[in-house]
């Protein structure tokens, strides 16, 4: 397994955690729940590993009202609140990869979602990341055309 792939795992799974523990009192979800979780795993971790999983915790929650915004565009029928928390925390990685991590090739953000849903997510769960990430990525190339024509 390659550095990047279980870094990601490591970062979904946090941001997995962050979403399950959320504080209801404050209204707001701290980054520190994310980040707690990571370091309590940290110790194993190769120092690229922990990095590169801190990239994508941080880019995520700080951003996560585009992110989420984005995502709640391209679901089809379907409410938000009733995304598996599974597929939402891979959604909301890889989203955050497709829009702000352009150095990272979409297929790779897209192939990765897919390979790591296929193993922590339902039976159906690949499918879904796989059909949202695309529309995702295509919206994004869509506006970058745009952009760039203006």
């Amino acid at each position: 397994m390659t550095i990047r792939r279980r870094g990601r795992i490591l970062a979904f799974q946090a941001l997995y955690a962050w979403e399950a523990c959320s504080n209801s009192d404050a209204g707001e979800k701290s980054i520190d729940s994310a980040f707690a979780w990571l370091d309590d795993t940290q110790d194993q971790l190769d120092e690229n590993i922990a990095h590169f999983s801190r990239i994508l915790v941080a880019g995520t929650i700080e951003n996560i009202r585009a992110i989420d915004a984005m995502i709640q565009s391209h679901l089809q029928n379907w409410d938000f609140s009733r995304v598996q928390r599974v597929d939402l925390a891979l959604l909301r990685m890889s989203t955050y990869a497709l829009m702000y991590q352009a150095d990272i090739a979409p297929s790779i953000v897209i192939n990765e979602a897919v390979g790591i849903a296929q193993v922590y997510g339902t039976d159906d769960s690949y499918r879904f990341i796989n059909g949202m990430l695309d529309s995702i990525r295509k919206t994004l190339e869509k506006t970058a055309e745009s952009a760039a024509g203006a």
